[in-house]
């Protein structure tokens, strides 16, 4: 699969690596900007108490 994708992509090997590159830091921001906090609503967060022993 991504052996097929590099071939499809144009251009040299190293603009072809700075499409990945790119394409790689839009799924991330899109992951962490609004994936994420949409998820966030469904999961509850579970209060959790760390104690320490003295």
């Amino acid at each position: 699969m991504y052996a097929a994708l590099w071939r499809v992509l144009p251009g040299p090997w190293w603009v072809r690596l700075l499409i990945v590159l790119v394409a790689v830091a839009a799924i991330i921001a899109a992951l962490v900007f609004w994936v994420f906090p949409w998820v966030q609503t469904f999961v509850a967060p579970q209060d959790v108490t760390v104690r320490t022993s003295h």
